[in-house]
Protein backbone atom coordinates (compact mmCIF):
# COMPACT_ATOMS: atom_id res chain seq x y z
CA UNK A 1 0.00 0.00 0.00
CA UNK A 2 0.94 3.55 -0.74
CA UNK A 3 2.38 6.25 1.98
CA UNK A 4 -0.54 8.45 2.19
CA UNK A 5 1.68 10.97 3.26
CA UNK A 6 3.46 10.36 -0.37
CA UNK A 7 0.25 10.37 -2.29
CA UNK A 8 -0.93 13.48 -0.86
CA UNK A 9 1.88 15.30 -1.84
CA UNK A 10 3.22 14.18 -5.09
CA UNK A 11 -0.82 14.94 -5.75
CA UNK A 12 -0.42 18.47 -4.34
CA UNK A 13 2.55 18.73 -6.70
CA UNK A 14 0.47 18.03 -9.45
CA UNK A 15 -2.07 20.60 -8.21
CA UNK A 16 0.40 23.01 -8.03
CA UNK A 17 2.29 22.56 -11.97
CA UNK A 18 -1.39 21.77 -13.65
CA UNK A 19 -1.31 24.19 -16.96
CA UNK A 20 -4.03 24.82 -19.69
CA UNK A 21 -3.07 21.33 -21.56
CA UNK A 22 -5.60 18.70 -21.26
CA UNK A 23 -3.05 16.19 -20.84
CA UNK A 24 -1.86 17.74 -17.10
CA UNK A 25 -5.50 17.98 -16.01
CA UNK A 26 -6.13 14.31 -16.93
CA UNK A 27 -3.33 13.03 -15.73
CA UNK A 28 -3.61 14.80 -12.18
CA UNK A 29 -7.20 12.81 -12.54
CA UNK A 30 -5.58 9.49 -13.07
CA UNK A 31 -3.50 9.57 -10.32
CA UNK A 32 -6.82 10.75 -7.85
CA UNK A 33 -8.61 7.52 -9.38
CA UNK A 34 -5.13 5.63 -8.93
CA UNK A 35 -5.87 6.15 -5.18
CA UNK A 36 -9.48 6.74 -4.78
CA UNK A 37 -9.25 4.68 -1.30
CA UNK A 38 -7.62 8.10 0.01
CA UNK A 39 -10.79 10.52 -1.85
CA UNK A 40 -11.35 12.39 1.31
CA UNK A 41 -7.67 13.36 1.92
CA UNK A 42 -7.18 13.90 -2.09
CA UNK A 43 -10.50 16.05 -2.01
CA UNK A 44 -8.80 18.07 1.02
CA UNK A 45 -5.96 18.50 -1.13
CA UNK A 46 -7.89 20.48 -3.71
CA UNK A 47 -9.77 22.75 -1.86
CA UNK A 48 -6.21 23.06 0.07
CA UNK A 49 -5.10 24.23 -2.76
CA UNK A 50 -7.58 26.92 -4.31
CA UNK A 51 -6.98 28.53 -1.02
CA UNK A 52 -3.10 29.10 -1.43
CA UNK A 53 -2.19 29.33 -4.98
CA UNK A 54 -2.59 32.14 -7.79
CA UNK A 55 -5.62 33.05 -9.38
CA UNK A 56 -4.07 31.30 -12.66
CA UNK A 57 -3.66 27.92 -10.92
CA UNK A 58 -6.96 28.26 -9.35
CA UNK A 59 -8.40 28.64 -12.63
CA UNK A 60 -6.46 25.35 -13.88
CA UNK A 61 -7.79 23.71 -10.98
CA UNK A 62 -11.13 24.62 -11.29
CA UNK A 63 -10.81 23.21 -15.41
CA UNK A 64 -9.48 20.26 -13.53
CA UNK A 65 -12.69 19.30 -11.27
CA UNK A 66 -14.18 19.22 -14.86
CA UNK A 67 -11.77 16.22 -15.86
CA UNK A 68 -11.88 14.69 -12.62
CA UNK A 69 -15.54 14.50 -12.29
CA UNK A 70 -16.56 13.35 -15.36
CA UNK A 71 -13.06 10.57 -15.02
CA UNK A 72 -14.54 9.52 -11.63
CA UNK A 73 -18.38 9.66 -13.21
CA UNK A 74 -17.70 7.39 -15.98
CA UNK A 75 -15.06 4.77 -13.88
CA UNK A 76 -18.65 4.53 -11.23
CA UNK A 77 -16.52 6.12 -8.36
CA UNK A 78 -18.58 8.72 -7.14
CA UNK A 79 -17.42 9.73 -4.26
CA UNK A 80 -15.41 12.44 -5.68
CA UNK A 81 -18.69 14.09 -7.63
CA UNK A 82 -20.62 13.68 -4.98
CA UNK A 83 -18.03 15.86 -2.17
CA UNK A 84 -17.52 18.40 -5.17
CA UNK A 85 -21.14 18.76 -5.11
CA UNK A 86 -21.22 19.14 -1.72
CA UNK A 87 -18.51 22.26 -2.08
CA UNK A 88 -19.27 23.68 -4.55
CA UNK A 89 -19.92 26.75 -3.45
CA UNK A 90 -16.55 26.71 -1.63
CA UNK A 91 -14.72 25.95 -4.75
CA UNK A 92 -16.49 28.81 -6.22
CA UNK A 93 -15.74 31.25 -3.75
CA UNK A 94 -11.99 30.76 -3.92
CA UNK A 95 -11.48 30.39 -7.86
CA UNK A 96 -13.61 34.02 -8.47
CA UNK A 97 -14.03 35.38 -4.85
CA UNK A 98 -16.83 38.04 -3.56
CA UNK A 99 -14.03 40.84 -3.35
CA UNK A 100 -13.34 40.97 -7.37
CA UNK A 101 -9.75 39.81 -6.69
CA UNK A 102 -11.12 36.97 -8.98
CA UNK A 103 -12.91 38.39 -11.52
CA UNK A 104 -10.87 37.29 -14.53
CA UNK A 105 -11.83 33.91 -13.34
CA UNK A 106 -15.78 34.18 -13.90
CA UNK A 107 -15.89 32.84 -17.15
CA UNK A 108 -13.73 30.05 -15.83
CA UNK A 109 -16.54 29.10 -13.55
CA UNK A 110 -19.74 29.55 -15.49
CA UNK A 111 -17.82 27.25 -18.26
CA UNK A 112 -17.24 24.74 -15.74
CA UNK A 113 -20.15 25.11 -14.25
CA UNK A 114 -22.41 24.51 -17.78
CA UNK A 115 -19.85 21.55 -18.38
CA UNK A 116 -20.49 20.15 -15.33
CA UNK A 117 -24.42 19.89 -15.43
CA UNK A 118 -24.48 18.73 -19.43
CA UNK A 119 -22.51 16.02 -17.79
CA UNK A 120 -25.26 15.38 -15.08
CA UNK A 121 -22.79 16.20 -12.19
CA UNK A 122 -24.56 19.45 -10.92
CA UNK A 123 -28.54 19.98 -10.97
CA UNK A 124 -29.87 23.23 -13.12
CA UNK A 125 -30.82 24.66 -10.47
CA UNK A 126 -27.83 24.33 -8.26
CA UNK A 127 -26.18 26.47 -11.78
CA UNK A 128 -28.58 28.94 -12.15
CA UNK A 129 -28.47 30.14 -7.58
CA UNK A 130 -24.53 29.86 -8.84
CA UNK A 131 -24.98 32.47 -11.94
CA UNK A 132 -27.01 34.81 -9.81
CA UNK A 133 -24.17 34.99 -7.23
CA UNK A 134 -21.53 35.63 -10.41
CA UNK A 135 -23.11 38.44 -11.96
CA UNK A 136 -22.44 40.70 -9.12
CA UNK A 137 -18.69 39.44 -9.20
CA UNK A 138 -18.52 39.93 -13.46
CA UNK A 139 -18.93 43.61 -12.67
CA UNK A 140 -16.26 44.84 -10.66
CA UNK A 141 -13.43 46.27 -13.51
CA UNK A 142 -13.37 49.25 -11.20
CA UNK A 143 -11.55 47.02 -8.45
CA UNK A 144 -8.09 48.03 -7.00
CA UNK A 145 -6.77 44.68 -8.33
CA UNK A 146 -7.98 44.99 -11.69
CA UNK A 147 -7.33 49.11 -11.98
CA UNK A 148 -4.52 50.47 -14.44
CA UNK A 149 -1.48 51.04 -12.26
CA UNK A 150 -0.32 54.63 -12.60
CA UNK A 151 3.57 54.42 -13.70
CA UNK A 152 4.70 57.46 -13.02
CA UNK A 153 3.29 57.34 -9.77
CA UNK A 154 5.67 53.87 -9.03
CA UNK A 155 8.67 56.00 -10.16
CA UNK A 156 8.01 58.93 -8.20
CA UNK A 157 7.59 56.70 -5.02
CA UNK A 158 9.76 53.64 -5.70
CA UNK A 159 9.69 52.74 -2.05
CA UNK A 160 5.79 52.27 -2.49
CA UNK A 161 6.04 49.31 -4.62
CA UNK A 162 4.21 47.28 -2.04
CA UNK A 163 1.70 49.43 -1.76
CA UNK A 164 1.08 49.56 -5.61
CA UNK A 165 1.24 45.71 -5.85
CA UNK A 166 -1.26 45.00 -3.04
CA UNK A 167 -4.39 47.56 -2.97
CA UNK A 168 -6.82 47.62 -0.01
CA UNK A 169 -5.88 43.97 0.85
CA UNK A 170 -5.87 42.56 -2.36
CA UNK A 171 -3.27 41.58 -4.24
CA UNK A 172 -2.49 42.93 -7.87
CA UNK A 173 -0.92 40.28 -10.06
CA UNK A 174 2.38 40.78 -11.23
CA UNK A 175 3.20 40.96 -14.81
CA UNK A 176 4.44 37.09 -14.58
CA UNK A 177 1.29 35.93 -13.66
CA UNK A 178 -0.86 38.39 -16.63
CA UNK A 179 1.79 36.94 -19.23
CA UNK A 180 0.98 33.41 -18.19
CA UNK A 181 -3.23 33.77 -18.32
CA UNK A 182 -2.89 35.03 -21.66
CA UNK A 183 -0.83 32.34 -23.24
CA UNK A 184 -3.31 29.41 -21.49
CA UNK A 185 -6.55 31.38 -22.35
CA UNK A 186 -4.91 31.26 -25.62
CA UNK A 187 -4.38 27.77 -25.69
CA UNK A 188 -8.03 27.23 -24.44
CA UNK A 189 -9.40 29.06 -26.70
CA UNK A 190 -7.74 27.30 -29.55
CA UNK A 191 -9.15 23.81 -28.60
CA UNK A 192 -12.37 25.15 -28.34
CA UNK A 193 -12.20 26.09 -31.81
CA UNK A 194 -10.63 22.67 -32.62
CA UNK A 195 -13.22 20.92 -30.84
CA UNK A 196 -16.06 22.84 -32.44
CA UNK A 197 -14.70 22.58 -36.38
CA UNK A 198 -14.39 18.64 -35.65
CA UNK A 199 -15.74 16.14 -37.75
CA UNK A 200 -17.30 13.07 -36.41
CA UNK A 201 -16.00 9.76 -37.09
CA UNK A 202 -19.08 8.03 -37.63
CA UNK A 203 -21.94 8.50 -40.30
CA UNK A 204 -22.28 11.66 -42.60
CA UNK A 205 -22.37 14.63 -40.12
CA UNK A 206 -20.66 16.95 -41.76
CA UNK A 207 -22.56 16.23 -45.27
CA UNK A 208 -25.79 16.68 -43.75
CA UNK A 209 -24.69 19.78 -41.85
CA UNK A 210 -23.94 21.36 -45.26
CA UNK A 211 -26.82 20.16 -46.76
CA UNK A 212 -28.76 21.75 -44.47
CA UNK A 213 -27.47 24.70 -44.83
CA UNK A 214 -27.36 25.12 -48.89
CA UNK A 215 -30.69 26.83 -50.08
CA UNK A 216 -33.05 24.87 -52.60
CA UNK A 217 -32.77 25.33 -56.69
CA UNK A 218 -33.98 28.80 -57.74
CA UNK A 219 -34.62 30.11 -61.23
CA UNK A 220 -31.82 32.25 -60.43
CA UNK A 221 -29.23 29.34 -60.18
CA UNK A 222 -30.52 28.02 -63.31
CA UNK A 223 -29.68 31.36 -64.97
CA UNK A 224 -26.40 31.82 -63.23
CA UNK A 225 -25.65 28.67 -64.63
CA UNK A 226 -26.55 29.55 -68.19
CA UNK A 227 -24.28 32.70 -67.95
CA UNK A 228 -21.02 30.68 -66.74
CA UNK A 229 -21.74 28.42 -69.48
CA UNK A 230 -21.84 31.08 -72.22
CA UNK A 231 -18.84 32.89 -70.99
CA UNK A 232 -16.60 29.39 -71.17
CA UNK A 233 -17.79 28.67 -74.67
CA UNK A 234 -16.67 32.28 -75.85
CA UNK A 235 -13.57 31.65 -73.98
CA UNK A 236 -12.95 28.43 -75.99
CA UNK A 237 -13.73 30.21 -79.55
CA UNK A 238 -11.14 33.05 -78.56
CA UNK A 239 -8.78 30.70 -77.95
Amino acid sequence: MADPFEVRMRFTSQLQHLNASVNSSQKAAHYALKYRDMDEDLHSCILEQLERNSMNNRANIMYFIEHLCDMAQRENHLNFVRMMQKDILMVVDAVAPSDGSGAANVKVVRRVLQGLQQKSILQPNTVTEIEDCLKERDTVAEHPALSPIDVNAQREHPSNQTAFAKTNGVTRPDKRQIEQRIEEDRERHKRLRESIWAIGAEGDEEFERLWDEVSDIGEDDYIAAEEDAMERRQAIEVE
